[in-house]
């Protein structure tokens, strides 16, 4: 049986400050270590005596007070210790820049942390794994880097600037400063559209919405802008016309590390797209089976769209479910689920966190570790940040907060400039400094929020009137639909029928727009009777549906 590694830890000397040594054995405890706590103030032939007494593999000392008095301090620790170095006896230092750059000097210690390095850095030191400057220290498959940085969730944000000159400028500042591992690429609405139509472009709308990229080689400067720092991944839309010709470009150029991909929306119903509805249904799945195929992740970010045009809470969690079967019924491996909070923006804390879980609930008995897994990714509502920047700053922090009671493998990161500009370089490395700020103050004990009766209540709920909601889907579908869930022909009647709705489809051309909403008491987005203004049961609701024409 192989021993535990031991790992004993102290604040050297005078100094009392243990708040990162604490920290450091946390980390190590999460690694497998058995840790050795010896508390603030310790005489240096302490130290070295319980690393004799317990059989230490590693010491970790740390020293937050006057450089000089430290430097001499150490000096005499690495002198003292030098027997135990000699057996093979690892050391790590902890303190201030000042002192750390003093302790680096000695050659002494194995590694010599100062404050500045992510917490996923020193976890990774105490794995054994490396995380130094070159691509091969950086996992660059998604399911591979969230093993490799767990218990931190990787963290993504998007970044794409009107002009390709200034996106590949970005990018590099942000790889540099090692604050985020996926990069999604921000790409404009001609690109998403028009690719391989040249024809069809409009120069007019060069830039608008993100970066104007206009060939494979365009895509490879922007991945080569991102091999340096930690070399974070990159990602971006699966487009609206032309899926499976662009996917096969971006498993090339930049190394896709997993795609998103609709079911109901990007297609003509938003306007954003070619196809009618049941045909991109259609094409969607498709483009399922070739990412599954080749062992891409995949998400769909269905449910959001729907909470965005202010559905009813069970259309959202509905959409959850009918994008995670799907994924899996076309053969998606590694899905990752995503839940936008905060959409529509008026739910409560306690609402919001009530409507993830009964997605979790439906979602997660679908998963099998062979052959379709989950992994859970979460991020502040689109439209939710408050124009104010410092406000903003407030609502990111405690939007991911909130959001790290699903324990996320990913966390996507929207920038709190985003109410009033598209992102730049220094928003994107402000933005994730402020989420991963928030993350490490929920990993270090955050209360069970998912406990909540409130919470576990309306959760419950939910799942009762989404099960509903699924059945009517299903009573939609002809004899010849050997699954009423994945036949695009069912699916596109669950819209066109009023089963899923949202208000913001008034007028349009394939959903009815008939459902009306309102934020209950309890922060709840729930569909009313438009004469009464009374809640409307699901049952209800869909009792009253009539035949679209």
């Amino acid at each position: 049986m192989t021993r535990q590694k031991t790992v004993v830890a102290a604040a050297l000397g005078e100094c009392v400050h243990v708040a990162g040594v604490m920290k450091f054995l946390r980390l190590a405890e999460e690694a497998g270590w058995r840790t050795i706590f010896l508390g603030p103030a310790v005489p240096l032939e302490h130290v070295l005596e319980a690393a004799r007494a317990e059989d230490a593999t590693l010491v970790g000392v740390s020293y937050r007070l006057t450089p000089e008095t430290g430097e001499r301090l150490l000096g005499e620790f690495a002198e003292a210790a030098d027997d135990l170095h000699a057996a093979g006896v690892r050391f790590a230092f902890g303190g201030t820049p000042p002192v750390a750059e003093r302790a680096a000097k000695f050659g002494f210690f194995e590694r010599v942390f100062d404050g500045s390095q992510p917490p996923e850095e020193v976890a990774a030191y105490l794995r054994g794994a490396s995380y130094a400057a070159t691509e091969a220290d950086f996992p660059q498959r998604t399911v591979d880097r969230i093993a490799w940085k767990t218990p931190y969730p990787l963290i993504r944000h998007h970044f794409g600037l009107p002009t390709l000159e200034a996106t590949r400028a970005g990018i590099e500042q942000i790889a540099e400063a090692r604050v985020l591992d996926v990069i999604s690429l921000g790409i404009d609405q001609d690109a998403q559209e028009n690719f391989f139509h040249p024809e069809r472009q409009d120069p007019r709308r060069t830039g608008a919405g993100g970066v104007p990229v206009r060939s494979p080689d365009d895509y490879r400067s922007l991945f080569a802008a991102s091999r340096r720092g930690n070399y974070p991944l990159l990602r971006t839309y699966s487009g609206t016309d032309d899926f499976v010709q662009l996917a096969e470009m971006y498993v090339d150029t930049i190394n896709i590390a997993w795609a998103a991909v609709p079911l109901f929306w990007f297609n003509a119903m938003d306007g954003r797209g070619p196809h009618d509805l049941e045909t991109s249904i259609r094409l969607h799945q498709e483009l399922l089976a070739w990412y599954g195929a080749r062992g891409i992740p995949v998400e769909l970010n269905e449910p959001h769209h729907w909470g965005m045009r202010d559905a009813p809470d069970v259309v959202f969690v509905v959409a959850a479910y009918l994008s995670a079967y799907n994924a899996r019924a076309f053969g998606v491996h590694d899905y990752i689920a995503q839940f936008m909070f905060n959409s529509p923006p008026g739910l409560s804390d306690a609402m919001d966190l009530a409507k993830m879980q009964a997605c979790l609930d439906l979602v997660e008995p679908l998963a099998d570790r062979s052959t379709f897994r989950v992994y859970r990714q979460t991020r502040v509502g689109l439209l939710s940040h408050p124009l104010d920047p410092e406000a903003a700053r407030g609502h990111l922090a405690a939007a991911t907060y909130l959001q790290m009671a699903l324990k996320p493998h990913i966390v996507h990161v929207v920038g709190h400039t985003e109410a009033d500009h598209a992102a730049t370089a220094e928003d994107v490395i402000a933005a994730c400094k402020v989420a991963r700020r928030a993350i490490e103050n929920a990993l270090a004990g955050a209360p069970d929020m998912l406990g909540d009766p409130r919470v576990r209540a309306r959760a419950a709920e939910l799942v009762h009137e989404a099960r509903q909601t699924l059945d009517a889907i299903r009573g939609l579908a002809g004899p010849q639909a050997p699954d009423p869930l994945t036949d695009p022909a069912t699916l596109t009647r669950a819209v066109t029928s009023g089963i899923l709705d949202a208000p913001h489809l008034r007028s349009n051309r394939y959903g009815r727009g008939a459902v009306v909403t309102r934020t209950d008491r309890r922060g709840a987005c729930v569909a009313i009777d438009a004469s009464s203004g009374k809640t409307l049961a699901e049952e209800d609701r869909l009792a009253g549906l009539s035949s679209h024409p």
